[in-house]
């Protein structure tokens, strides 16, 4: 099923997801299949990787309160910062997608067993709600909504792993403003943020134009991303009150998708601005 995702057209994949998007299925199932899935976060060694690096380039004190936004497959990141020191951690999504597979879990605990990092025990543990008990986490699935719930300056660590892409354009400024209210004055945010297109590392979401794109015709059908571009997203940060840090900048040589297809908006931009294909960077509060 991956190999025949690869072959595939960008347009096709387009085709294939508006249509396969209004049927009736569940998330795991549509999940089990490989058509659509949020992130990697299933995979233990991975979110151990995506956690490990966002906490060395954050170094937050001991007893952390840590916020994952869009945890995606599962809730492993409760897990795994538990173990590096933290006290409560908060998992916020804009539904629930989580793995209740308990396996994956245990083999969390192996792997942090394994390099001596201390976790509690949830072998006797029978759902992902008693999981997130032991491990001080709560699992919020209301988006923005949710956010907006937490108290103000109290979250020591905010992250995400190709997340803040996803966010609904109309809704992004919002949603780095709560960010900023959440975030305590000696907090750190660490984002890695993808500006390819994931329908085939390109960029052919720009071909279309802003009402077509941002409707929720095109937004509820599983290949959404915001299109805000590097610069744009950075004045964003900036916007909501946050000084910004770029540590990694990720960059095509060579435009991969003719400026002459895009949408006029963004055929407009330069090829610098639009070579630019990813980024990392650490928010701190102003």
């Amino acid at each position: 099923m991956q190999n025949l995702k690869q072959k595939l057209p960008w347009w096709l994949k387009i085709a294939s997801k508006l249509i396969l998007a209004r049927l009736p299925l569940s998330y795991q199932i549509w999940k089990k299949s490989g058509l659509f899935e949020h992130g990697h976060m299933q995979s233990v060694e991975y979110a151990y990787g995506v956690f490990s690096k966002h906490f060395e380039l954050v170094n937050p004190p001991p007893n952390f309160i840590s916020l994952e936004l869009g945890p995606g497959d599962s809730v492993l990141s409760a897990i795994i910062s538990k173990s590096f020191g933290g006290s409560i951690s908060y998992l916020v999504d804009s539904g629930n997608y989580a793995s209740s597979d308990l396996k994956i879990y245990h083999q969390a605990e192996k792997l942090l067993a394994d390099k001596k990092l201390l976790s509690p025990i949830i072998q006797n543990q029978a759902s992902l709600e008693e999981i997130c008990q032991s491990y001080c986490s709560h699992y919020l699935t209301s988006g923005l909504e949710s956010l907006r719930s937490l108290n103000s300056q109290s979250v020591d660590f905010i992250w995400s792993q190709a997340v803040l892409e996803h966010i609904r354009k109309a809704e992004f400024l919002d949603t780095m403003l709560e960010l900023r209210r959440i975030i305590r004055p000696d907090g750190v945010c660490s984002h890695v943020v993808d500006l390819k297109d994931h329908l085939g590392g390109s960029l052919n979401n720009l071909r279309f134009t802003e009402n077509l794109w941002e409707s929720n015709f095109i937004a509820s059908s599983g290949f959404y991303t915001n299109r805000i571009r590097y610069s744009e997203m950075i004045d964003i940060f900036a916007q909501a009150g946050f000084s910004v840090e770029v540590v990694k900048l990720i960059q095509w040589q060579t435009l991969p998708t003719p400026k002459a297809k895009m949408s006029e908006n963004f055929r407009n931009l330069s090829d610098e601005e639009l070579c630019i294909s990813g980024f990392s960077v650490l928010l701190r509060p102003n």
